[in-house]
């Protein structure tokens, strides 16, 4: 297979850095050294994998990508940036035609989706690139599609914890939130536990020291109405190395559908990908 050239986008930020490592030296993908960045960023260039890569302002971002779709025609531009950048960055890659695959959580989820409808475009938009993490969510989506209300009565509570750095509450967990709502559980995102502080995290829920900068554990707890009968569903991931296979997967099948020409105005999931198609 011809290497997929890609851009990974949100450097020096903890996923981008780690995708870069992860890519670096491997024959499937041609990673471009330039990274589009934020604002805030005030070095013009980081060195990851022994590489210098480029770090391109929102300013210089027109001209950058100009210069890429000709030397690189068939890019696919990947984005873990950070949530408030969602939509003008989803706005400005369907803008100049640019295949991308979004694993960046927050922003106007259904903005996001029209946005690239709207264009000539397409893109795997997830809030978790997880493939196992993903079938347990279809699971659960399967389950509320068959058997709605099949927990009513029932309570809910739902914690997440993450690494200091992540500014919102897990999109897994308000999508998972989601599920539970259709098997018949009032339950709002905002009531989410959300925790953020390691030393919590450590010490009240035994995450072990090595996976305080990169985590994601995720517990859902049901209780009956008369407090017989309990449910606990736990998803623990320390580090990010199944979120990268997971997002170069995406990469890999976004290609494939742009080849097939099958993708103009598409929005694909990783439920998509992991079907390896698309409806």
């Amino acid at each position: 297979m011809t290497a997929i050239p890609i851009m990974i986008n949100g450097l020096p930020g903890n996923v981008a850095t780690e995708l870069c490592r992860h890519v670096a030296g491997r024959t499937e993908f041609e990673w471009i050294g330039c990274s589009l960045t934020g604002p805030e960023i005030t070095d013009d260039d980081i060195t990851v994998a022994g590489r210098t890569v480029e770090l391109i302002r929102p300013g210089g971002r027109d001209a950058a990508v100009a210069s890429l779709k000709r030397s690189h025609p068939d890019v696919i531009l990947i984005d873990f940036t950070h949530p408030s950048a969602v939509n003008d960055n989803a706005r400005f890659y369907c803008a100049h035609s640019l295949p991308f695959v979004m694993g960046t959580t927050g922003g106007d989820r259904r903005l996001l989706e029209e946005t690239v409808q709207a264009s000539a475009t397409a893109a795997v938009i997830a809030p978790n690139m997880a493939k196992q993490i993903v079938g347990f969510q279809a699971m659960l989506a399967y389950a509320a599609e068959r058997f709605p209300g099949l927990f009513s009565g029932y309570t809910l509570s739902v914690k997440e914890s993450h690494q200091q750095g992540k500014a919102d509450t897990s999109g897994t967990a308000k999508a998972v939130v989601q599920s539970f709502n259709r098997l018949g559980i009032p339950f709002a995102p905002e009531q989410i536990r959300k925790e953020r502080d390691p030393q919590v995290q450590q010490t009240e829920w035994g995450i072990p020291q090595a996976f305080l900068g990169g985590h994601g554990w995720h517990t859902y707890d049901l209780v009956s109405p008369d407090g017989t009968v309990s449910f606990s569903f736990s998803h623990n991931v320390n580090g990010r190395e199944v979120y990268i296979q997971g997002t170069l997967d995406a990469v890999v099948f976004l290609y494939e559908q742009i080849n097939r020409r099958q993708a103009r105005g598409r929005v694909f999931s990783m439920i998509d990908v992991l079907e390896g198609g698309g409806s």
